[in-house]
């Protein structure tokens, strides 16, 4: 009984090899994520067809806007070229894009939670009248009328058709491979480097002020936060509200990851601060009462040194390796082809 059960995990191992698919590819410090068992569904065909599909504009009404024009891989697939994202016609959209990155880690999607299932996602800026105003059915038959996508899908499948389905596992494969942890600190935990004095002292600021919602290694929890901005009469966004209908959710959004800060800005929902300095002057102005941690009024005692120093701190999470891995990047036809 004992060797038919070896023998059944090693054809397993096998399987798993064969289809491409990493069993923990993830750091030793680093909890399971909550999509590893999906991830396991998907081949490095399907994340190729994804990575062409998030790059190409057809996937708007106009043929103007792709997933990548609000998400730059320069920019750890964040948009920092304005503080609301735009659409076609240079609509402007609802919030500032996020990053993308460690999405494995996350049950649910978008500022607010509004999705809960990474397949579907792709959906929610697709149909978006002021993102890319576009029908599945209608970006279904333009893609299955180009060679390109048609040779993808015979390298997926029998049939040289894109399926509703396949369209949405395969841009969920590929954003899903969008990890991030290999930066400075990442080295530190691997014990690898160390700190300067500098970011050591923010390291503690950080751990006393910051972790609570920020919380290592991910530098996030999860859940959504409402920190005491005011609102944008000319965006009024009542957040996670909207979807909860939970009056303790008024104006509150999910805490965003602080992996790759330098290069995420502007920063909060809205994009309203351009640097980490004008975001801990928020925090530490003893008018501002963020209702963090089911609503405790809380209030950081900053001095200007202790902002340097966690500004310190913050700059070794960025992953200068993620940004320009180059299997995330564009895929031309001049070498880096999926």
């Amino acid at each position: 009984m004992k060797l038919k059960l070896f023998m059944i995990l090693i054809l397993m191992g096998l399987l798993m090899a064969f289809k491409g698919v990493k069993q923990h590819y993830w750091p030793n410090y680093f909890p399971e994520p909550v999509q590893a068992r999906i991830q396991t569904t998907y081949t490095p065909e399907m994340r190729a067809l994804g990575r062409v599909l998030f790059y190409d504009p057809i996937l708007s009404a106009d043929s103007s806007v792709s997933c990548a024009s609000c998400h730059n891989p320069y920019t750890a697939f964040a948009h920092t070229d304005h503080a609301l994202s735009h659409g076609i016609g240079d609509s402007i959209g609802k919030r500032n894009a996020p990053a993308l990155f460690n999405l494995a880690w996350q049950s649910a999607f978008m500022l607010d939670g509004a999705v809960n299932h990474i397949e579907v996602q792709a959906l929610a800026p697709l149909s978006a009248s002021n993102e890319m105003a576009e029908t599945l059915e209608h970006v279904l038959t333009k893609l299955n009328r180009l060679p390109r996508y048609q040779a993808l899908c015979a390298s997926i499948q029998q049939s040289k058709s894109i399926s509703s389905s396949l369209f949405l596992k395969s841009l969920a494969a590929f954003v899903l491979s969008l990890n991030s942890f290999e930066s400075k600190y990442d080295s530190v935990k691997r014990h690898q480097s160390t700190f300067t004095t500098q970011e050591a002292k923010g390291y503690e600021k950080f751990k006393q002020y910051c972790n609570a919602c920020h919380a290592e290694p991910l530098f996030t929890n999860y859940t959504y936060q409402y920190n005491g901005l005011s609102l944008d009469p000319q965006y009024p966004d009542l957040g996670r509200y909207a979807i909860s209908l939970n009056p303790k959710d008024s104006f509150a959004f999910k805490v965003p990851s602080l992996r790759n800060i330098s290069y995420t800005y502007p920063y909060m929902h809205d994009g309203r601060y351009k640097t980490l300095q004008a975001v801990l002057n928020h925090y530490a102005e003893k008018q501002v009462s963020a209702k963090l941690n089911n609503n405790v009024t809380t209030v950081f005692p900053l001095s200007a040194n202790d902002q340097l120093d966690i500004i310190a701190f913050l700059k070794t999470l960025n992953d200068v390796q993620f940004l320009f891995n180059k299997d995330n990047l564009f895929p031309n036809d001049k070498g880096n082809n999926p």
